[in-house]
């Protein structure tokens, strides 16, 4: 048996590696509190970079055009000095107060923290993968059917079945058929129309390929999965819009439809509730729960707007409010950028010289 690891001890938990969880945690860096961000997703972004990745976004102040992906990038960097621990493709599971007053929270791969403060950033709630219902499909589930493909090279040859129509399954499609360097697999994208919800660029570098025969389209619903005697999936049956029916050999199936927010856990942590949403004051964005605070598209008030820029204005509120919850009676000092010595030291930058 293996023995439990010990908890990651920490200023501040962040729940959500969006937007305005990576701009929480340069908040709370400013303000000298440590912080380690978990996110379900196996990357940061949040519904930045699974939505409008390639997008254009026109009001984040003071940048007239960018994308979600762009904006991420540089929320990454701009909180790189506070090397903010990082803890992807996880759920965040369980919440419970401690004795102390800390907070200790597990993920769904077992990685534990002690944490002064949590912070709930987590937008719509935690994105899942969208799923079909088909007997037999859980059986599979880690071997030869997945919601995403970690290693290209592990299908190499093979044929390949992917089920989608929006960015991510033709962006794979594509990836799949252009790896030739390690022996392309045989692809067939399935969808139940012939046309797509990806970008349009995406689509026409996925039909220069279906072109080429490089990849492979089939419009059809899927309708059952066929095994072998020892339970190993060999096809995948689908229903055509013309009532007919097609058999697919496969070695894998790859589900990418997309992703659902699901409230998850965090419905079960005790927290005030409103219509799906956190309900939250305004003077520090904190919960009913003392040391939980939650920012972003996950909250509620009065006159509350699903705006990125309302959710770093609130993520700096909670930041001090946050900073006043683990120093308590100490003053909380409010620093500039442009002009602190020590904000300076915390950045890595250069004082300018007085």
């Amino acid at each position: 048996m293996t023995q439990p690891t010990a908890p990651i001890e920490t200023d501040a938990l962040v729940i959500g590696a969006g937007p305005v969880g990576l701009f929480a945690v340069f908040e709370l860096g400013l303000l000298e509190l440590r912080a380690q961000l978990v996110d379900t997703l196996p990357q940061v972004g949040g519904q930045c970079t699974e939505l409008y990745a390639d997008k254009p976004i026109y009001d984040v102040p003071g940048i007239p055009v960018t994308t979600g992906r762009a904006l991420v990038d540089q929320l990454m960097r701009q909180a790189a000095p506070f090397a903010p621990g990082l803890h992807l493709g996880q759920l965040l599971a369980t919440l419970q107060r401690e004795a102390d007053g800390r907070w200790r929270a597990t993920t769904d791969h077992g990685t534990s923290f002690l944490a002064r403060v949590v912070f709930i950033a987590a937008g719509a709630g935690a994105f899942v993968p969208r799923s079909i219902t088909l007997d037999g499909l859980d059986r599979h589930l880690g071997s030869q059917a997945a919601y995403q493909l970690d290693d290209a090279a592990s299908v190499a040859g093979r044929q390949v079945v992917i089920l989608g129509d929006e960015d991510a399954a033709l962006e794979q499609a594509i990836a799949l058929a252009e790896a030739a360097s390690q022996g392309p697999a045989r692809v067939t994208l399935v969808h139940r129309r012939d046309a797509f919800r990806a970008d349009e660029a995406t689509v026409a570098r996925f039909q220069a390929l279906r072109a080429q025969g490089a990849l492979h389209f089939v419009a059809g619903q899927p309708s059952a999965l066929l095994e072998d005697a020892a339970g190993r999936l060999l096809a995948l049956d689908l229903a055509t819009p013309e009532g007919g029916s097609v058999r697919l050999p496969l070695d894998a199936l790859l589900i990418r439809m997309g992703l659902s927010p699901r409230l998850g856990p965090i419905s079960h942590w005790g927290l005030q509730l409103e219509r799906k949403q956190l309900v939250v004051e305004t003077a520090g964005f904190q919960t009913q729960a003392p040391g939980i605070f939650a920012v972003g598209d996950i909250i509620t008030y009065p006159g509350k707007r699903k705006l990125l820029l309302c959710g770093f204005h609130e993520a700096t509120l909670a930041a001090f409010a946050a900073a006043a919850h683990v120093r308590p009676g100490q003053p909380v000092h409010l620093q500039y950028t442009t002009t602190s010595p020590r904000l300076h030291q915390l950045l890595g930058v250069a004082s300018p010289p007085r």
